[in-house]
């Protein structure tokens, strides 16, 4: 049975109130205040500080939280275990990025699992540094992120290569270019990811290494959605920085361009990343498998 003190210890820490907390989980004030101290009595630590008509967590209640979530998630997988070995089912939970999520991995995943009729799919979509923590809580079963696997306690499997192309409009004077220069970048209008994404960490770095920085560039935007990048930069409001691979589709129909920036070194790897202790690594095989198929049509 779930430990209700934890439950009580996560919602205090979202809502920064013992009564917020109390109504969300439809128990009294006083429940929740003895949880919280049963806790703190278990722990020897303090859990909690109040300033400003709000609690806050300490240093010691931060790690707690951090392991809550982790045991209330194991939890519920275990809970999910149980029923899909009743019900004959597997359950996966998949995260991705929202680069990735524009690209044919979706399609190659839709296509894989097809297949199987006793297998139940869920997606969520995040950032890299996001679907890492997912991870790492018990959240998600695998993960399909961009760059280096930066964390050894996951383990991979390298699915493809990608690299970063400045995407513009059929239109644009530059469309018919195959490359595009740093000096003709400046004179641009940018549509930017926002930077927590690895796209703009990637673009970044480059720029770095070529003694730049983003701020020599004319960013008129920052938005978390590739979709609606692509989209702004097909009907000509500016250019972007963005994955090849999220722009297949517009590139095949002719809706966008992609140009390679001279001197920036833009590849990246594009990986499977999953707990060390996920026990049907032959599905992660089996996508990989498809997705190369798929590539090689």
């Amino acid at each position: 049975m779930t430990d209700n003190k934890l439950l009580s210890l996560i919602r205090v820490s979202e809502t920064g109130s013992f009564t917020r907390a109390a109504e969300s989980l439809s128990l009294t004030q006083p429940a929740v205040s003895q949880h919280i101290r049963q806790l703190e009595n278990e722990f020897g630590v303090r859990i909690f500080e109040h300033s400003h008509n709000r609690f806050h967590l300490t240093r010691e209640g931060e790690t707690l939280v951090k392991y809550a979530r982790r045991v209330l998630n194991a939890y519920d997988r275990m809970d999910q275990a149980m029923r899909n070995e009743r019900e004959q089912v597997f359950s996966l939970t998949i995260g991705i990025t929202h680069t990735a999520e524009s690209s044919t991995i979706i399609e190659a995943l839709a296509g894989y699992m097809r297949q199987y009729d006793d297998i139940n799919l869920k997606i969520l979509t995040n950032t890299t540094d996001n679907l890492y923590s997912m991870l790492k809580n018990y959240e998600l079963d695998f993960a399909f992120v961009e760059g280096p696997v930066r964390d050894p306690s996951l383990d991979s499997m390298m699915l493809d290569t990608d690299c970063l192309v400045l995407a513009v409009s059929p239109d644009h004077p530059l469309a018919k270019e195959k490359t595009v220069t740093i000096d003709q970048l400046k004179n641009e209008k940018l549509i930017m990811r926002l930077p927590n994404s690895n796209t703009r960490s990637l673009f970044s770095a480059s720029l770095e290494s070529q003694e730049l920085s983003i701020r020599d560039l004319d960013v008129i935007m920052e938005i978390d959605s590739v979709a609606t990048i692509k989209d702004l930069v097909r009907r000509g409001f500016g250019v972007s920085v963005l994955a090849r691979s999220a722009l297949e589709e517009e590139l095949g129909r002719g809706r966008l361009a992609a140009l390679a920036v001279e001197n920036l070194s833009m590849v990246r790897s594009i990986s499977i990343v999953f707990p060390r202790d996920f026990d049907r690594r032959e599905i992660i095989s089996g996508i990989v498998a498809h997705y190369n198929e798929m590539k090689n049509r």
